[in-house]
Protein backbone atom coordinates (compact mmCIF):
# COMPACT_ATOMS: atom_id res chain seq x y z
CA UNK A 1 0.00 0.00 0.00
CA UNK A 2 0.73 3.53 -0.72
CA UNK A 3 -0.01 6.53 1.64
CA UNK A 4 0.30 9.63 0.37
CA UNK A 5 0.32 12.72 2.51
CA UNK A 6 -2.71 13.28 4.68
CA UNK A 7 -4.20 10.51 3.16
CA UNK A 8 -7.27 8.37 4.98
CA UNK A 9 -6.74 5.17 2.80
CA UNK A 10 -4.29 4.01 0.99
CA UNK A 11 -3.78 2.50 -2.78
CA UNK A 12 -2.58 -0.59 -3.96
CA UNK A 13 0.55 -0.79 -5.48
CA UNK A 14 1.80 -4.59 -5.75
CA UNK A 15 -0.56 -7.37 -5.45
CA UNK A 16 -3.53 -7.33 -4.09
CA UNK A 17 -4.90 -10.42 -6.37
CA UNK A 18 -4.97 -12.81 -3.78
CA UNK A 19 -1.97 -15.18 -2.64
CA UNK A 20 -0.58 -17.27 -5.91
CA UNK A 21 2.20 -16.72 -8.45
CA UNK A 22 0.61 -14.67 -10.97
CA UNK A 23 2.80 -11.57 -12.35
CA UNK A 24 -0.63 -9.84 -10.13
CA UNK A 25 0.16 -11.34 -7.13
CA UNK A 26 2.53 -12.04 -4.29
CA UNK A 27 2.70 -15.16 -1.51
CA UNK A 28 3.87 -13.71 1.84
CA UNK A 29 5.49 -10.36 1.00
CA UNK A 30 8.56 -9.67 3.15
CA UNK A 31 11.22 -6.87 2.36
CA UNK A 32 10.62 -3.87 0.28
CA UNK A 33 12.90 -1.32 -1.55
CA UNK A 34 11.86 2.00 -3.92
CA UNK A 35 14.67 3.25 -6.25
CA UNK A 36 15.13 6.92 -6.95
CA UNK A 37 12.90 6.21 -9.93
CA UNK A 38 10.06 4.57 -7.94
CA UNK A 39 10.09 1.33 -8.80
CA UNK A 40 9.36 -1.05 -5.95
CA UNK A 41 11.37 -4.20 -5.07
CA UNK A 42 9.34 -6.81 -3.00
CA UNK A 43 11.19 -10.30 -1.48
CA UNK A 44 8.28 -12.11 -2.20
CA UNK A 45 9.15 -15.36 -0.21
CA UNK A 46 6.54 -17.92 -0.49
CA UNK A 47 7.08 -17.52 -4.20
CA UNK A 48 10.35 -17.85 -3.94
CA UNK A 49 11.27 -14.89 -6.24
CA UNK A 50 11.75 -11.14 -6.08
CA UNK A 51 9.40 -8.58 -7.91
CA UNK A 52 9.73 -5.33 -9.49
CA UNK A 53 6.97 -2.88 -10.03
CA UNK A 54 7.85 0.25 -12.22
CA UNK A 55 5.61 2.89 -11.45
CA UNK A 56 1.81 2.25 -12.55
CA UNK A 57 2.55 -0.78 -13.42
CA UNK A 58 -0.53 -3.39 -13.66
CA UNK A 59 1.63 -6.53 -12.88
CA UNK A 60 5.47 -6.93 -11.72
CA UNK A 61 8.72 -8.60 -13.33
CA UNK A 62 10.82 -11.31 -11.54
CA UNK A 63 13.78 -9.79 -11.38
CA UNK A 64 15.82 -12.69 -9.74
CA UNK A 65 14.37 -16.33 -8.79
CA UNK A 66 10.82 -17.88 -9.09
CA UNK A 67 12.62 -21.20 -10.53
CA UNK A 68 10.54 -22.84 -7.57
CA UNK A 69 12.33 -23.30 -4.40
CA UNK A 70 15.86 -24.59 -3.75
CA UNK A 71 19.47 -23.69 -3.09
CA UNK A 72 20.77 -23.17 -6.61
CA UNK A 73 22.09 -19.69 -7.62
CA UNK A 74 19.19 -18.80 -9.81
CA UNK A 75 16.78 -19.91 -6.67
CA UNK A 76 15.68 -19.09 -3.16
CA UNK A 77 13.94 -20.91 -0.25
CA UNK A 78 11.77 -17.95 1.18
CA UNK A 79 13.54 -14.68 0.63
CA UNK A 80 12.86 -12.41 3.15
CA UNK A 81 14.59 -9.23 2.52
CA UNK A 82 16.86 -7.41 0.11
CA UNK A 83 18.68 -3.68 -0.09
CA UNK A 84 19.77 -2.45 -3.36
CA UNK A 85 23.79 -0.71 -2.87
CA UNK A 86 24.79 2.45 -5.23
CA UNK A 87 26.00 0.57 -7.98
CA UNK A 88 22.96 -1.26 -9.19
CA UNK A 89 23.77 -4.60 -6.63
CA UNK A 90 20.78 -6.57 -5.21
CA UNK A 91 21.54 -8.65 -1.70
CA UNK A 92 19.09 -10.90 -1.00
CA UNK A 93 18.91 -12.47 2.57
CA UNK A 94 17.69 -16.22 1.62
CA UNK A 95 16.21 -17.15 4.93
CA UNK A 96 15.70 -21.07 4.56
CA UNK A 97 19.37 -21.57 2.38
CA UNK A 98 21.32 -19.33 5.08
CA UNK A 99 22.88 -17.32 3.15
CA UNK A 100 23.17 -13.46 1.29
CA UNK A 101 22.81 -12.99 -2.54
CA UNK A 102 24.44 -10.61 -4.82
CA UNK A 103 22.84 -9.75 -8.11
CA UNK A 104 23.63 -6.93 -10.36
CA UNK A 105 20.27 -5.31 -11.37
CA UNK A 106 21.84 -2.92 -13.75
Amino acid sequence: MKWNKSAKEGIVIAGGQGAWSALTQLCSPQGLFVDTLGTLYVADSLNHRVMRWTQGAKQGTVVVGGNDEGAGANQFSNPIDLSVDRHGNLYVADHWNHRVQRFSIE
